[in-house]
């Protein structure tokens, strides 16, 4: 991918939810909703704090994220749609 995320930005590919219910009942995807959840594909190099100096991020590329509903923006690059969102737009890092 050609694209690199500026300052506390980072790129996201949502994972696909779940389409059954514990139950076993099977939800269409007219009815699905977004999944919360992905995986970071890329980071910026940091935001500026107020003397000037780069703070790094928290996230790297790889790690299992959750992030609000509304989070982000949605982008499409080489037929891969991701998300561009501010590092605190993440919730938390899932861990394994």
């Amino acid at each position: 991918m050609g694209f690199r995320p500026l300052h506390d930005r980072v790129v996201v590919r949502r994972v696909d939810s779940e389409e059954k219910t514990t139950g076993g009942i099977i939800i269409p995807d007219t009815v699905q909703e977004k999944p919360s959840e992905g995986v970071i594909v890329s980071v910026g190099p940091g935001a500026r704090d107020d003397s000037g100096k780069v703070v790094a991020l928290d996230v790297k590329a790889g790690d299992r994220v959750l992030f609000g509903k509304w989070s982000g923006t949605e982008i499409k690059i080489d037929n891969d749609e991701l998300l561009i969102m501010k590092e605190s737009d993440i919730m938390g890092i899932i861990e394994a």
